[in-house]
């Protein structure tokens, strides 16, 4: 029987641990680790760390280092402009990682009902504890289903304008290739998350997720094979970008509205 990321009771299995950090990123989740609390101290509650790191699929000089930190209370300034700096200093001490991705939220809203199919299910299920006390202890369990797909994905149209505006004052190959990198990643993970319950099953792999995908939308299997292959090589060409915020993403935010509705709106 096909695995799928479930547990044999059809729940998510958590994505990731720190032993399936490849020997090569060692050091610089150790880093993480240790510059985390330093730089917080008693503010933080916990840190995690997520993506091809803990799954063991990074690519040396190509990939990033994700990290989300809860903090006891909501982020203020100073914490935005600490992690800031943090990324920075990561960043620049391990040619190893290509960036460093820092999110910040408060223990709270991590717990809280309304972010309990989005945030919740986030650090429950794809994140790995770096430091502190764990937060999924207090999370529910969860399953492939239209509720998680419509809360985690169902604000695409919502999106779309604010890409369309990136997409037009990006001016430098550098700039579209960034773009080209986050659009493709959050249109294939919006695709596969369309189709999650039917396929029941969980995979972070983005070309996996591209041909899920296309088992149900097969006039549109060559659009997100495509998206999931400039997500692992960015392009910057503009037509790429247009094709996505004009074409792909349109039909995709409509196609996802009609099936599982549009995500609960947040403050």
């Amino acid at each position: 029987m096909e695995h799928k990321g479930l547990d044999a009771y059809g729940y998510f299995e958590r994505e990731g641990s720190l032993g399936q950090v490849q020997a090569q990123f060692k050091g610089v989740v150790a880093a993480a680790r240790e510059r985390t609390g330093e730089a917080y101290g008693s503010r933080l509650h916990s840190a995690y760390v997520y993506g091809s790191l803990p799954r063991g699929t990074a690519r040396p000089g190509r990939s990033d280092l994700d990290l989300l930190l809860a903090l006891h209370h909501e982020p203020t300034d100073e914490d935005r402009d600490t992690a800031e700096v943090l990324g920075r200093g990561i960043d620049e001490d391990f040619p190893e990682i290509d960036g460093v991705g820092i999110l910040l939220y408060g223990k709270d809203r991590l717990l809280s009902e309304r972010e309990r199919h989005d945030l919740g299910w986030f650090l429950a299920c794809l994140c790995t504890p770096l430091l502190g006390a764990d937060l999924a202890e207090h999370l529910p369990r969860y399953r492939p289903d239209g509720l998680l797909a419509r809360e985690t994905n169902g604000d695409l149209a919502d999106l779309l304008p604010v890409m369309r505006g990136r997409a037009r004052a990006a001016a430098t190959p550098e700039e579209r290739r960034k773009l080209c990198r986050a659009f493709s990643r959050h249109l294939v993970r919006t695709g596969f998350t369309l189709v999650m319950p039917r396929w029941q099953g969980w995979t972070s792999d983005l070309v996996e997720s591209a041909e899920v995908f296309g088992q149900y939308y097969p006039e549109r299997a060559a659009q997100m094979r495509a998206a999931a292959a400039a997500a692992l090589d960015p392009v910057a060409d503009p037509a790429v970008l247009r094709a996505y915020v004009e074409d792909l993403g349109p039909w995709l935010a409509d196609e996802y509205g009609a099936r599982h509705g549009t995500k609960t709106p947040r403050a």
